[in-house]
């Protein structure tokens, strides 16, 4: 699904009571609306957004260049996938051919594109990776199924899929680039949104087989379901999501598993619709970002606070080290201590 649009931003407010936890703005040179981030290291990273946009640090965002893929300025590049600081996919949005996959690897000097959807109802919700070869799409139903391809050779050619068949009303929200997950060598999860969605969708073997688990996420229109997930292992994990519509209501848009997607349970609320998850394995910190701001919590989702009330998209980590990004070119990088006072970079 198209996902939630552009929403002004409101200013930083830094609270000194977590102070610990931090957003620090960097120039992104852009003023596209940034959609997608891959955080490759501490030191390089990818970002996406409208307009045909790109952008690229190797110098942990010290200085970030960016550009825009020849041809593609009236495509919106809400996917992005980085192998190193010269290689990555960009993943385009929109109805029919307008959802497409394009390839650099000299550094976004020039653009191959690699796949273009076939399906003239289709539409592309997110891309992902097990490795630099190997890596599937995920698109909105088509006749009644969610449309998966696959690749083994680096994205020159796509599979077919299937998956079970879709709700009424059910699709994946291409908001954030984190509806879909590769873990491991063959592991693959989506999550679903709309009225008749909020269900989380898992294969081990690289999208041959699914199953499906409902979530207690609130689906009660096309606005509202799961956004985003992560995993702290195998068996734990979260989603999180809510109404892009109502999104400073205070709402269920959180919940997690403790037996490997088998079932999940509300969790901790933050203030409003969250739109992206991660997970630092150093602090063992999960945090959260959506359009009305950013949570963190230390205590397995339990109990979360805020740290930052700035608008923010999409999150990538590499580890503890990561960034955020949002409308007019936003980009942040985290700064964060664990409870021991260890600084997580």
């Amino acid at each position: 699904m198209k996902g939630f649009g552009l929403i002004l931003p409101p200013l930083i407010l830094l609270q000194a009571a977590t102070a610990a936890q931090q957003w620090v703005p960097q120039n992104s040179h852009t003023a596209a609306s940034l959609r997608g981030i891959s955080a490759v290291s501490r030191m390089v990273a990818w970002a996406s957004g409208t307009q045909g946009a790109y952008v690229r640090t190797t110098d942990g965002g010290g200085h970030w260049t960016a550009g825009q893929v020849p041809g593609a300025t009236e495509l919106d590049f809400r996917g992005i996938y980085a192998v190193d600081a010269s290689t990555a996919f960009l993943m385009s949005v929109g109805d029919g051919e307008k959802s497409r996959v394009y390839q650099t690897v000299d550094g976004g000097a020039t653009w191959t594109l690699l796949f273009t959807n076939p399906d003239p109802k289709g539409f592309f919700d997110a891309i992902a990776f097990w490795d630099r070869r190997a890596g599937i799409l995920l698109g909105d139903p088509v006749n009644g199924i969610f449309t998966i391809f696959t690749t083994e050779d680096g994205g020159r050619n796509w599979r077919r899929g299937r998956t079970p068949a879709a709700l009424a009303s059910e699709g994946a929200f291409a908001a954030t680039n984190s509806c879909l997950l590769a873990r491991g060598t063959a592991e693959a999860w989506f999550v679903t949104g709309g009225t008749g969605g909020g269900r989380v969708f898992h294969s081990m073997d690289r999208g041959e087989h699914w199953t499906v688990a409902a979530t207690p996420m609130r689906n009660d229109s096309a606005s509202a379901g799961i956004f985003s997930a992560a995993f702290a292992g195998s068996n734990h994990g979260m989603i999180t999501g809510g109404d892009y519509a109502r999104d400073k209501e205070p709402q269920g848009n959180l919940a997690g598993t403790r037996d490997g997607g088998r079932s999940w349970t509300p969790l901790g609320n933050p203030r409003g619709f969250r739109s992206a998850i991660a997970y630092l394995p150093g602090g063992k910190i999960w945090i959260v970002t959506g359009t009305s701001g950013s949570d963190f919590s230390r205590d397995g989702g339990r109990t979360w606070q805020g740290f930052d009330d700035g608008a923010y998209n999409a999150l990538g980590f590499a580890g503890d080290a990561g960034w955020a990004v949002g409308p007019k070119g936003r980009i942040a990088r985290y700064e964060g201590r664990a409870a021991t006072g260890r600084k997580l970079r």
